[in-house]
């Protein structure tokens, strides 16, 4: 395997969002990794911050062991700081938290208790610092987001239609609605590296239709394109029919059943991409230990399909898929704001 050394140019990229986060000199800002975090990335941020006259400190814990009958990856939800109370008073005690975890404590349980007292939370996704490099956030990044969070959270139906089949409803009254833009600079504010994306959470009792992943769509649990379609069929909230010929339908199917969890076959979350910098054939760049498949996930004009937890709802599992979904037509209350994959003007 090739050893990556740090890179100028990287520490400049890493500076450059801690500075957009409103790093101060002097400030306290905690370093999270665990044992199994990309070790290139843990020493990129803590030179980047000491460049900026910070005061970072390391909190390392173990990668706890595995507990599930098949590989997980992506979720968001990282256990590493499952039972490690004295970590998360020293991370909350911090001005600033940087999330090297390998999955991420977007979805942990313990961030509340983390950003509960003021602390900012930037979680910088498992991704290759070259990756990160070319989808450093934008400035103008936030309003748009900001715009098409608004738009959502007055819709009472979000529709999703396509060439290929899809014809997906979703209620949205109830929904938990989340943007991202790339940096966190308010007390008790989340946010991930890279970005440019909006999801929602619907209520339980809220989807209902037809997906259809078509060949080139991605499910990036797998890291892999679709080659030949799989026809979901939802009914409220639940995926209840897998159909399909061939390799992904198979794993698709299988992966699913693994669990042993209804829980596993419900809908996440919904949403678009943002990010005019990130590339849909990007998964082709990389080793898949190389990536996390972030930036796939937020490609301009996608819709992101996810199954699994969705605490909204009270489902929590942790078998969990996202999928971007090419050529929809994403429609609020009857208003496009995808058409055929591509935003609307306004928030372009």
């Amino acid at each position: 395997m090739l050893a990556d050394r740090i890179e100028g140019k990287w520490i400049d990229a890493f500076a450059a969002v801690f500075t957009l986060c409103k790093v101060a000199p002097g400030e306290s800002v905690a370093i999270l990794s665990e044992t199994q975090s990309r070790a290139l990335n843990v020493h990129i941020a803590e030179l980047a911050l000491l460049r900026l006259g910070a005061r970072p400190f390391h909190v390392v814990v173990p990668t706890p062991p595995q507990d599930a009958p098949v590989p997980v990856r992506s979720t968001g939800a990282s256990a590493a700081l499952t039972g490690q109370d004295a970590a998360i008073a020293a991370l909350a005690a911090s001005g600033l938290v940087v999330d090297l975890t390998v999955e991420g404590l977007l979805h942990a349980p313990e961030l509340p208790r983390i950003i509960a007292g003021g602390a900012r939370m930037l979680m910088i996704s498992n991704e290759h610092p070259d990756a990160l490099e070319r989808l450093l956030p934008q400035p103008r990044d936030k309003d748009r987001v900001r715009e098409a969070v608004s738009r959502i959270r007055v819709a009472t139906e979000m529709t999703v239609t396509s060439a290929a089949g899809t014809d997906l409803k979703v209620a949205m009254k109830g929904a938990s609605t989340v943007g991202v833009w790339g940096w966190c600079d308010r007390p008790g504010s989340v946010a991930h590296w890279p970005a440019g994306l909006v999801v929602s959470f619907p209520a339980a009792h809220s989807v209902n239709g037809t997906l259809v992943l078509d060949a080139g769509d991605i499910n990036l649990t797998f890291k892999r394109y679709l080659e030949r379609p799989v026809r979901l069929t939802i009914v409220d909230d639940y995926v209840t029919a897998i159909e399909g010929e061939g390799t992904d339908a198979e794993l698709t199917r299988r992966y699913l059943a693994a669990w042993g969890d209804k829980e596993a076959y419900a809908v996440a979350h919904v949403g678009f991409g943002m990010n005019a910098g990130a590339r849909y054939e990007a998964l082709t760049m990389y080793d898949q230990r190389e990536t996390n498949g972030t930036e796939v996930r937020a490609y301009s004009g996608n819709f992101l399909f996810s199954t699994g937890a969705n605490e909204f709802a009270g489902r929590f599992t942790k078998g969990h898929f996202d999928i971007p979904v090419r050529g929809c037509t994403i429609a609020l209350d009857g208003e496009p704001v995808v058409v055929d994959g591509e935003l609307i003007e306004a928030l372009r």
